[in-house]
């Protein structure tokens, strides 16, 4: 009886391993052969015929609601040794057992990498006839991930919430944050942009004048058909020669010049063409002819006015020109979402723009590197940008977010072109930006409302994963801004698992050249002191330090988190940001819905019910 017994309790944990094994290799294809033989193969380890001294072992996997319950039957048989004496040759033994996912209450956040990268095929090529992108491939995903679990919730009162934060060179939490609080969100913001430079002319000295130009000879005609035999009797019947005299219509024109004291000259000008004759005698063929010559001139008369200047940078006045640098502008009626006029158009002319939802971050500090501790927090100090909790003091801007205004942002340029980093330059250009879809607080959704969502993602943009990681923390922490909506209690009151899922398929690419939310980083300097460069050294370090030390500072609430590196590599910092057995590589589509599936299983609580 002794052997028997140990025989059946190795014969039901093998059964109870292989049907777990079954059930968490179960995805959207239900209980299928991948699944079967999972549960096989954990049987086969977990029991040896030899081993027990038992045979004819059979182990069937079946499940009758297409994977969410996995049942199954093991027997096998064992010889009697002392009982054959008293005529007893075998044991007979039979086990069963079933496995389930139950969900308990589970908070997920998406932070979703939606840059420029994703518009590519899972091997980084551009997308070919048939083919689909990376962002198609995480959808479809995503679509399954919900599906898996909302199969192991019917029927049952657990509560299953989502949020998301799609990320990219900028967050979309504008209207967030203006439905938590619009007092969280900068009255006034300081921008990298352009100012334009009106004048208007003032202290007028009029001046009046005439003049006129050398006077030019047009040729000679003769003076009638008369012939004279002597001179003096030719030059007493010529006539007398004509004064200046006006001659053809005038021309009008106004003339604008700044003269060397800055001081504006407008002139206004008639311009009268003139002309006189001049006779005289010329001898030719024996006889002296009458003659005469024709000289032209114009005359002008002017009235000039002389101007001193007077700039401002707005109207009255006339566009003179542009200072690029930076520029206080006023965000109140901006952060609201309604439409804003500036005087950045074309040569100063009114622009309107209306916020879209992205947002700059507020104050930091531009250290190399920070930590995060349970004994210390954040090291070091002042980065209220990496502050995962603590709301914004209202009386004070740089504590706030603001709202990332594309259409006023402007670099600085030098003459050739050339980025400047002096206060006030001539020259400029406008900026890229990019603002991913707007991010969503947990909420319980239907299929399709979480697969609209998940459609209406679309990739662009540069990496920033310490801005996704930042967001996706404020929006779990029961402790931040959002802590109504995150700790709003289940139904059903039990406790609640919280998860941020965070997908990328690139390495940390910060640029300082485009609008993000750190600004123009090249002017800016909020996280470098020297401007930074493009994806790589410094600059991408330090972003990759702020974003391990809020990865730290959610798992430190006992968020766990689950990264997955789509089309790239499982970077150092990506594992490190992981929590402990989390992470997962994809190079295809299959392996992306693999990753989402095994966290779904892992989100879920397997267990066994029989």
């Amino acid at each position: 009886m002794s052997r028997a017994y140990r025989v059946e309790n190795r014969l039901q944990a093998a059964c109870d391993a292989a049907v777990l094994a079954g059930r968490k290799n179960v995805s959207t294809n239900g209980f299928n052969s991948a699944a079967q033989a999972q549960a096989d193969a954990y049987f086969e380890t977990n029991f040896d015929e030899g081993a027990q001294e038992a045979h004819d072992t059979t182990f069937e996997a079946t499940s009758p609601d297409n994977g969410n319950t996995v049942n199954g039957v093991a027997d096998t048989t064992l010889d009697s040794a002392v009982m054959r004496i008293f005529g007893f040759d075998q044991f007979d033994l039979e086990v069963n057992c079933s496995a389930s996912m139950g969900v308990g209450n589970s908070d997920v956040v998406m932070v979703l990498d939606t840059t420029g990268s994703m518009g590519n095929e899972a091997d980084g090529s551009s997308v070919g006839y048939g083919e689909t992108s990376r962002m198609q491939d995480l959808q479809a995903a995503m679509k399954n991930f919900y599906d898996t679990l909302s199969a192991a919730t019917n029927g049952t009162n657990s509560r299953i919430r989502y949020g998301f934060v799609p990320y990219s060179q900028s967050i979309n939490v504008g209207q967030l944050i203006y439905d938590q609080n619009p007092n969280y969100l900068a009255d006034s913001h300081d921008y990298q942009s352009r100012q334009a430079i009106f004048v208007t002319w003032v202290n007028p000295v009029v001046t009046e004048g005439s003049y006129y130009t050398d006077e030019w000879s047009a040729g000679s005609n003769n003076y009638g058909h008369s012939k004279y035999n002597s001179e003096s009797w030719c030059e007493s019947n010529l006539p007398s020669d004509t004064d200046w005299q006006d001659y053809g219509s005038a021309d009008t024109d106004t003339d604008t010049d700044i003269n060397g004291s800055g001081q504006q000259v407008e002139t206004d000008s008639i311009e009268q063409r003139q002309r006189r004759l001049d006779y005289y005698c010329s001898y030719w063929g024996g006889k002296w002819r009458p003659r005469y010559r024709i000289y032209y001139r114009d005359y002008i008369e002017y009235t000039e006015t002389t101007s001193d200047p007077v700039y401002s940078n707005t109207p009255p006045g006339e566009f003179h020109h542009w200072e690029y640098k930076q520029v206080t502008y006023d965000t109140s009626t901006f952060k609201t979402f309604s439409s804003v006029s500036t005087y950045t158009g074309y040569n100063g002319s009114l622009e309107t723009s209306t916020w879209n939802g992205c947002i700059e971050e507020r104050q930091t500090v531009s250290e190399p590197s920070f930590s995060f501790s349970t004994l210390l927090g954040l090291t070091p100090t002042g980065a209220d940008d990496l502050d995962i909790d603590s709301a914004p003091d209202v009386g004070d801007d740089a504590t706030k977010w603001a709202p990332l205004w594309q259409n006023i942002a402007y670099n600085r340029e030098n003459e050739y072109g050339n980025w400047t980093n002096v206060t006030v330059s001539d020259y400029g250009d406008d900026v890229s930006s990019v603002c991913p879809h707007q991010a969503q607080l947990l909420a319980e959704m239907t299929e399709t409302e979480f697969d609209n969502y998940a459609d209406s993602l679309s990739p662009s943009g540069n990496t920033y994963h310490d801005l996704g990681m930042i967001w996706g923390a404020r929006l779990s922490s029961p402790d931040g801004i959002f802590a109504d909506n995150v700790n709003a209690d289940p139904p059903n009151g039990g406790e609640v698992s919280r998860h941020i899922i965070f997908m990328t398929d690139g390495e940390m690419c910060p640029k300082n050249t485009t609008l993000s939310a750190y600004g123009i980083e090249y002017h800016d300097r909020r996280v470098t002191d020297d401007g930074g460069s493009n994806c790589g050294g410094d600059q991408a370090n330090r972003h990759s330090s702020r974003f391990l030390a809020v990865c730290a500072a959610a798992k430190a609430k006992g968020i766990r988190v689950w990264v997955i590196a789509f089309g790239t590599s499982l970077t150092t910092n990506l594992q490190t940001c992981a929590s402990s057995s989390s992470s997962y590589t994809a190079s295809s589509s299959t392996q992306l819905n693999t990753a989402f599936q095994e966290i779904a299983n892992q989100v879920g609580e397997l267990r066994l019910i029989q």
